[in-house]
């Protein structure tokens, strides 16, 4: 099979690789295509502790057909079109993956649609459901026209929630507001936090949702009210820095410290999420998260954005529009 292979210092390469196997619980997919994420910049910076070692071939989400099925698999999965998660290997022709982490997909269904209600609608489901929120709450997306803040700004609004998010441009935040945002920010332009204290007065917010980590936290944690939860599932911050120790060192200063002791007096929380570790320990967390999704976007409740399909051949050109924000919504490859 072909695989988009990384290299170190970034490079990747197409090349030939044997097809993976299914082992116990695992099915083998014959990919249409795969999506990007921001994991994946990490990963090709050198920034991604979770990344195998080089070269390897990373991807966590892929559209594909089942045509191999492992012992332990329920019966009849093979040649249903299906969005699936992986834990890497999601850049080839083919892929394995645990049938848990999979869902039946109409073959109408275009593919960055059903790309997005992966790794993006899945951690999106996972953060709404750690928040708990309740019609009338106040929470802050940031990042709100990228593929998770797309997913949870949809999410929280069927809630019944105000949502507040944060963008990188006045197209973006037009995105955002045309995606259910009622106050979008951007922050290129403006402070984000004058903007929200204007806008709650003596209200907080209940939730935020952060992907972006450094002084970020600081200032969401001054605005969460008790009860709040300060949801953490990205570092984007660290895509400006070059690594290294130092550079890790002064990523935890900037996000401040915060005592157990304190957290209980005011009662809030900080909750820290990882997909793939849920993957490994927790698969069923993943199966509900996946199948309640897709189910959503059948009943036409969500609809994921796609921003821009590439050739495998344009996987550099994929990487350097996601890394510089130059789209919203979901990235995809197709072969």
């Amino acid at each position: 099979m072909k695989a988009v292979v990384l290299h170190p210092k970034g490079i990747f390469k197409l090349e030939e690789r044997s097809a993976p196997k299914a082992q116990p619980n695992q099915v083998l997919i014959k990919v249409e295509g795969f999506g990007l994420n921001f994991a994946d910049v990490m990963a090709r910076k050198g920034l991604y502790r979770e990344t195998p070692p080089l070269p390897c071939v990373i991807g966590y989400d892929v559209v594909g057909v089942i045509v191999e099925q492992g012992k332990d698999v329920p019966e009849n999965l093979i040649g249903k079109r299906v969005v699936a998660m992986t834990r890497f290997g999601g850049y080839a022709e083919f892929a394995v993956t645990d049938y848990r982490a999979c869902a039946e997909i109409p073959t109408e269904m275009k593919l960055g649609e059903a790309l997005a209600l992966a790794t993006q609608y899945v951690t999106a489901w996972h953060c709404i459901e750690k928040a708990q929120l309740q019609a009338t709450d106040n929470v802050l997306v940031h990042s709100c026209a990228g593929g998770v803040g797309t997913a949870l700004t949809q999410l929280a609004k069927l809630k019944g929630c105000k949502v507040y998010g944060t963008t990188s441009s006045e197209t973006k935040k037009q995105f955002a507001i045309n995606n259910g945002v009622d106050v979008a920010i951007n922050y290129a332009t403006s402070n984000y936090i004058n903007i929200l204290e204007e806008h709650l007065k003596e209200e907080r917010l209940h939730a935020s949702f952060n992907a972006v980590a450094g002084n970020t936290l600081k200032k969401d944690m001054s605005l969460i009210g008790s009860g709040g939860s300060l949801i953490c599932f990205g570092a984007a911050t660290r895509t400006n820095k070059k690594g290294g120790f130092f550079s890790n060192l002064q990523l935890v200063f900037s996000s401040g410290f915060v005592h157990p002791l304190f957290l209980m007096m005011r009662s809030k929380s900080v909750i820290g999420v990882n997909m793939l570790k849920l993957g490994d320990y927790r698969p069923q967390l993943i199966e509900q998260a996946l199948q309640g999704v897709v189910k959503l976007a059948q009943e036409k409740k969500i609809k994921a954005h796609c921003g821009g399909e590439f050739s495998v051949h344009e996987i550099d050109k994929a990487h350097q529009a996601l890394e510089h924000k130059h789209t919203v919504g979901k990235i995809a490859v197709r072969w």
